[in-house]
């Protein structure tokens, strides 16, 4: 059956997609006539997703790894302000929510309004990198955990790295039919639960491991040569960027309710409240009981009893699953926009052959270069210098002084010092994460089953 232009909008599509956004009425909702839905989730649902977003065991995982590079007294100060600065900086973009009466649901139309031309193009380059990268590196993140927990059982080691990754990208090609990021909200609860659950389980058998070890040979100084500290002092930088990375906050803040900027202020600082509790304690637990030899996946570094390594790994994969599909919905959206029958229903078979198309291309170029280039620690920091560092550590600020231009001089202040020192950051954690993946495609073949 045809559907009208507006029917489409209403079902099929994300709530972003026409190019017509009507100001709202005087009580902030949406007009009638409107094409595009109105958020239905709850604040718990904003939670929900803001924390599956940022808090993937992908994340958590290399935090002691990126403290052990920077030593104890950087690494907390790092792993503190990266805390602070994109929680204050959600709240910053969260704000803008119809900043001038008109509903900007994507942090493209978002930086299109502020910016111009030039701030859309810019946020979809970098919302694309964030979004390969991080799902490149999940996607081996979750292979690993499928293999450690093969290996538990099977000593022959038959099955590899790569074919758990391939296994992981079939279930995530079944996931990408789901249409939005709203029909996620249920799998997404069930991923917060399972990011407490990897956390509590990751920090309490480090104590475990961590009070078996004789502490007299467990080293905290920064490890290798002149070059190998510095490099992997701004390789360790850009971990920290990837472990708060949220490319899609107004795309999250589209599924939520009215009251919207009260119930996405709430969202956020019930997200937030986990992931400091969580993150400081896994960081800085981690490190403490491994010390310098901390694997760069903390998994790998515990060691006894075998179950709860088990559990670890069953509750990062689910986890793990999740978040893939949030960061998967940018690209597909502008896929969508180019490769959907607008005229026809969602469900006629034309659209959902092309869905089927271009979701499955997606998922084989993450799976492929996941599987050829499994330097899970290479790609964190790259993902978190490059993709995400622009996107919540520096444009936040910088919006937010374009459009309320606060009076208060303290607020500029600390806008432009967390726009200056992040991209510092950037370029750093850029140049470190190059290099350390340039020495591995030198140590390592294509496809190595690490």
């Amino acid at each position: 059956m045809m559907a009208t232009t507006q029917e489409f909008y209403a079902t099929a599509l994300p709530p972003s997609h026409p190019p017509n956004m009507d100001a709202n009425d005087e009580d902030g909702n949406l007009p009638d006539e409107d094409p595009i839905q109105a958020g239905k989730g709850t604040l718990s649902h904003a939670a929900f997703h803001v924390a599956t977003t940022i808090a993937t065991p992908a994340a958590y995982a290399p935090l002691p790894f990126a403290i052990a590079s920077l030593g104890w007294p950087a690494g907390v100060v790092a792993l503190v302000m990266g805390t602070i600065v994109t929680w204050y900086n959600s709240i910053l973009l969260a704000s803008l929510w119809r900043f001038d009466g008109k509903r900007r649901v994507r942090y493209r139309d978002l930086a299109r309004a502020i910016f111009g031309e030039w701030g859309y193009r810019g946020v979809v380059l970098f919302q694309q990198i964030s979004s390969l990268g991080n799902n490149i590196t999940i996607q081996i993140a979750a292979g690993t955990s499928m293999k450690a927990i093969y290996v538990v059982y099977h000593t022959d080691h038959n099955i590899t790295l790569q074919e758990f990754i391939i296994i992981f990208g079939v279930l995530q090609l079944a996931l990408s039919q789901l249409p939005d990021i709203h029909s996620l909200r249920w799998f997404n609860g069930l991923c917060t639960l399972c990011t407490i659950g990897f956390t509590v389980t990751a920090i309490t058998m480090s104590i475990y491991d961590g009070t078996k070890l004789d502490r007299s040979t467990v080293n905290y100084n920064l490890q290798g040569t002149t070059a190998t500290k510095l490099f992997g002092i701004l390789g360790a930088l850009g971990t920290i960027s990837f472990s708060f990375g949220d490319a899609m906050l107004p795309e999250i803040q589209a599924t939520v309710r009215e009251p919207t900027k009260k119930n996405m202020y709430k969202g956020i600082g019930m997200a937030y409240s986990i992931i400091t509790i969580t993150y400081w304690s896994l960081a800085f637990i981690g490190y403490w009981a491994f010390g310098s030899s901390v694997n760069p996946y903390l998994i790998n570094s515990l060691t006894t009893p075998t179950w709860p390594i088990i559990l670890a790994n069953i509750f990062a994969i689910i986890q793990i699953a999740g978040c893939f599909q949030i960061y998967c919905r940018p690209t597909y959206e502008l896929l969508e926009d180019k490769l959907l029958h607008r005229k026809e229903s969602l469900l006629s078979l034309r659209n959902i052959l092309s869905r089927i198309l271009f979701t499955s291309i997606y998922t084989v170029l993450v799976t492929l270069v996941a599987a050829a280039i499994p330097f899970f620690s290479d790609f964190v920091a790259l993902c978190g210098a490059i993709g995400f560092t622009p996107l919540d550590f520096i444009l936040p600020a910088l919006a937010y002084l374009k459009v309320r231009k606060p009076k208060n001089s303290f607020v500029w202040v600390v806008n432009i010092s967390i726009m200056s020192i992040y991209l510092v950051v950037a370029v750093l954690g850029s140049i470190g994460a190059i290099r350390f993946i340039i020495q591995d495609t030198k140590n390592y073949k294509f496809f190595k089953n690490l």
